[in-house]
């Protein structure tokens, strides 16, 4: 989990390089989601290494350029299969757009340069410099990045490169000298350019002998360790390229046999409970949160004009026949209209659901705090709530993995634990009746792993059959889904793309949610991101209250 403390500087920044790439570009609707570059709703692949992370101007100038001066279609005809030949295409092709940096940008251009050297530093210093083939696509960046920018190599870096640099100018020189001249015309740079790639790529140097240790593995790791949640399309090491499947086309579930759905009482001793909601009650207290003051809020934020009444006493509208007797007896009395009377009242449910992953443990107690705050306020509101929370009943995989385990491991099992759904608060449960069930979520045992996206399948399932007009739901959460197991059988973006495919497939229900210490855009559009190191304050109420009202009108945070 990030510092919280970082969220609130962090935010404005990102917004920052993203506004200074889509001014550079000329390109909008861009935007980051993490630290992956989006448009809309697409991912932008930025899949140069010395630009991530794109923690800095120069990143998001590198970006900038590559939109503005990039064909994709151009890239993809020239684009060479061997996952080392990419590497190196893709590396020359950032190294062209950012030597065509207009000479009226000089502050661009010193940013790309620091940009590319604190990346060399990072390179440095790390294994991959220590090992043949690392070296070699290191000095090929260093080299080729020189001659296309007209920038010559780092002192620091010369002695490190001289010997490798004196072979690759023997291999590629000749091709070397044709990037510069090329570098307006993508076409014929991308030619020289995969020329290059395809050379390099048949030196021994990126060729493990038999029965020595294939160390581009961890070269690869290294150079494409971006930081960005999606690497779909990104060459494997050593191999042939690999477009990427449609994310979780295949989604599937091992065994469905120890899932479970349970009331969060039946998982706590009646005095358990009793004491849980003792402490829930000082914690309020110390928190000094008003639930009156919320609930005026929130009906005004989520209010529609409704035309559900007729009110008599007017002097236009339609003849009231109640008041006909009226008129007959004083002919001079104007007061015997009706009209439909417009009143504001909501028509709406929310639904909280909590993530009750072991990292929310700590968490437990200003997240319970905030939840029993809305509970209250949305009762108080004439608005539905619901408290819903996700875990696992098993560390790594429980019973289901044991089943998988005698099964012969098969590859690819799917979700591999005993998933374990929480009703903490139903929608016909008034708040008065619950307050001992939403203290349950003070329990330590319940937090364990989290299976995010089935879990907001479930939530979304029993708002559809509420007869609300408006149906939210609020996913609390501090991270993205986690699941060893299944982490470990199927890869580690299996259950982030299922969340992502889940919430893109959704209707019917606006989704939003509040990262605690934590940015989630990327995975929802609608989020906030709350600091609750110092308890559920009254200003961390009301950002999730706009964060709500933001997701009733169906708006966009960006």
């Amino acid at each position: 989990m990030s510092d919280p403390a970082l969220i609130p500087r962090e935010l404005p920044a990102r917004e920052l390089r993203a506004a200074s790439i889509r001014a550079l570009s000329d390109q909008h609707d861009l935007h980051f989601r993490g630290t992956a570059l989006y448009r809309g709703r697409r991912p932008v692949p930025m899949p140069a290494p010395h630009l991530h992370p794109p923690a800095d101007r120069g990143a998001a100038d590198g970006m900038a350029l590559r939109l503005r001066h990039h064909d994709p279609h151009v890239h993809a005809a020239l684009l060479p299969e061997h996952a080392a030949s990419r590497l190196i295409c893709e590396m020359l092709e950032q190294f062209r757009v950012e030597s065509l940096v207009p000479a009226s940008w000089p502050g661009v251009r010193s940013n790309l340069t620091a940009r590319f050297r604190e990346w060399s530093a990072a390179f440095e210093s790390s294994r991959s410099a220590e090992t043949e083939s690392g070296l070699l696509l290191y000095a090929l960046a260093q080299v080729a990045r020189s001659w296309i920018t007209a920038e010559p190599v780092a002192e620091r870096t010369q002695d490190l490169i001289e010997q490798t640099r004196i072979v690759l100018t023997r291999v590629v020189g000749r091709e070397l000298l044709a990037l510069r001249r090329n570098r307006h015309c993508q076409r014929g740079f991308g030619q020289h350019a995969r020329r290059i790639a395809e050379l390099v790529a048949d030196l021994p140097a990126l060729h493990a002998p038999p029965g020595e240790p294939d160390t581009d593995g961890e070269v690869f790791a290294w150079l494409f360790d971006s930081g960005s949640e999606d690497h779909a399309g990104i060459p494997a090491a050593g191999g042939r390229y690999r477009p990427p499947e449609r994310p979780n086309a295949h989604y599937r579930v091992f065994t469905a046999a120890y899932d479970q759905t349970r009331d969060v009482r039946s998982l706590a001793r009646p005095a358990e409970l009793r004491e849980y909601r003792e402490h829930l009650d000082r914690l309020i207290d110390a928190s000094a949160v008003g639930a009156s003051v919320l609930s005026r809020r929130l009906r005004m934020l989520l209010a529609e004009p409704r035309d559900d009444r007729w009110e008599g006493g007017r002097d236009s509208g339609l003849v009231d026949g109640r008041r006909l007797a009226r008129l007959i007896a004083l002919p001079n009395e104007r007061n015997v209209f009706c009209a439909e009377a417009v009143v504001f009242q909501p028509d709406a449910i929310v639904s909280f659901l909590v993530d009750c992953s072991g990292s929310m443990k700590a968490l437990s107690e200003p997240v319970t705090v905030l939840v029993d705050a809305f509970a209250r306020a949305l009762e108080l509101a004439g608005v539905g709530c619901e408290i819903l929370g996700f875990t696992t009943a098993a560390w790594d995989g429980g019973r289901a993995r044991r089943d998988w385990i005698r099964a012969g491991r098969p590859r690819n099992p799917g979700r591999l634990n005993e998933v374990r759904h929480l009703v903490i608060k139903s929608a016909e449960t008034p708040y008065r009746s619950a307050r001992t069930a939403i203290a349950g979520l003070l329990k330590a045992d319940l937090y364990r792993e989290g299976i995010d996206g089935e879990a907001v399948q479930w939530a979304c399932r029993r708002l559809h059959a509420r007869e609300e007009q408006r149906r939210i739901l609020v996913v609390i959460s501090d991270g993205g889904p986690m699941d060893a197991a299944t982490v470990l059988a199927n890869g580690h973006n299996y259950l982030d793309r299922h969340l992502r495919d889940v919430l893109a497939a959704s209707s019917g229900v606006e989704i939003c949610a509040v990262g605690v210490g934590l940015d989630l855009s990327i995975y929802y559009d609608r989020f906030t991101s709350v600091d609750l190191a110092q308890g559920t304050t009254r200003r961390v109420l009301s950002e999730v209250a706009d964060t709500i009202a933001l997701a009733a009108r169906g708006g966009n945070f960006r």
